[in-house]
């Protein structure tokens, strides 16, 4: 009996440019792989239909995805609100398949009473009210802090509505599967590893690198200020040592930041030839982090293709890869890490260790087959 699956994406799922798609786009080959019938469903405000993604589906539709302030006045969070489409619900009505919904952005069906038989799966990639809350702490723009407020209160009843529902949820980290079930008190949600390019294969060097790197993408406030933090608070007391920032679209504010220090440079929007580069011949990826929810790919990319990882809890928060990194909690004890690992070479046992956690972390048909499992047993 032939296996099909409705999947409805948050963005179009290619070209796979920034974190949010990467568990995306590549849980496609794998399901298809395992003779899954993919009918992909994507909204698409701004990226455009990629020919690509048919070379994975049986069918690929787009919609538009309208960011009127007028959704403002539903109750539901925007970023629901915003992505529910009264022609992708016909459509999805028009046989029973299984429904898998990639983020909550887009699982507003489950609140509908004609899909009340339907098998819904909703893979969450935060705990969406808490980065919310996050981002809401690190703008200044009254506007947006307004905004991020009210939606941070609107996810918070619509993950608590989620929640309790007959849905099943997975969740991209264990620590998330532990706030759902704390908060929310969630009964039907798991932890699903994430899906990773398969290009990734333990890269890492040996020796000495040449600089300290933070890289990410810097239009993101999370990460600019995770980036300001580490300036003020670390890189301008260790003048010994290069530093590099490199990522996508950095803000004025952190131009601003860098040019005050000569032993910190900007490398703005790297090809990933460029990124892969200067995460091998870095001594230090240092990579703090301030939200705890969800996964961070950057630090993945790091461990999987670069030397030693300064971090703190909240970056590897329910990873499971806290072993794989030097942690720090606060300026003192960045300073101290750096200043002892910047001269400490990379050596092999790191690397097999490297291998041993992450291959079996991260295994991409693996993960496909606990996919398939949840959703067809």
């Amino acid at each position: 009996m032939e296996k099909h699956l409705h999947i409805i994406c948050f963005n179009v799922p290619y070209p796979v440019d920034y974190g949010g798609v990467v568990d995306l786009f590549w849980k496609l080959p794998y399901l298809q792989k395992l003779g899954v019938k993919i009918h992909l469903h994507c909204f698409d405000y701004g990226r455009g239909e990629q020919p690509i993604l048919n070379k994975y589906c049986v069918e690929v539709n787009y919609y538009h995805r309208s960011k009127s302030l007028l959704h403002l006045l539903s109750n539901l969070p925007f970023i629901v609100a915003t992505r529910s489409s009264e022609t992708l619900k016909l459509k999805l009505l028009e046989d029973d398949y299984p429904i898998l919904c990639e983020g909550l952005h887009t699982s507003s069906i489950f609140l509908d009473k004609r899909f009340v038989n339907r098998k819904i799966v909703v893979r969450l990639h935060n705990v969406e009210h808490e980065y919310y809350q996050y981002l809401k702490a690190t703008t200044s723009n009254l506007f947006k802090k307004a905004f991020y407020w009210r939606e941070s209160m609107l996810l918070k009843n619509y993950e608590s509505l989620l929640g309790k529902s007959s849905v099943q949820l997975l969740a991209l980290s264990e620590s998330d599967v532990i706030k759902f079930k704390e908060f929310f008190n969630a009964q039907q949600i798991q932890y699903l590893p994430m899906f990773i390019p398969e290009t990734w294969k333990i890269n890492s060097k040996n020796g000495l690198g040449k600089y300290g790197l933070y890289q990410g993408d810097l239009s993101v406030s999370a990460n600019e200020k995770s980036v300001i933090w580490l300036i003020q608070n670390v890189f301008k007391f260790l003048n010994d040592y290069s530093f590099i920032i490199a990522g996508k679209s950095p803000s004025n504010e952190i131009k601003r930041h860098v040019q005050k220090f000569r032993n910190i440079t900007l490398i703005s929007n790297p090809t990933h030839v460029e990124l892969d580069e200067l995460i091998q011949n870095a001594q230090l990826n240092i990579l703090p982090s301030f939200s705890s929810s969800g996964i961070k790919l950057k630090l993945l990319n790091a461990l999987f293709n670069g030397r030693f990882c300064l971090v703190n809890h909240d970056t590897v928060s329910g990873s499971g890869l806290d072993e794989l990194c030097i942690l720090a909690n606060d300026s003192e004890e960045f300073i101290a890490a750096i200043n002892e690992y910047m001269k400490k070479d990379f050596i092999s046992n790191e690397i097999e260790k490297r291998k041993v956690v992450l291959t079996k972390k991260f295994n991409n048909l693996r993960t496909a087959e606990l996919l398939t499992e949840n959703i067809y047993n």
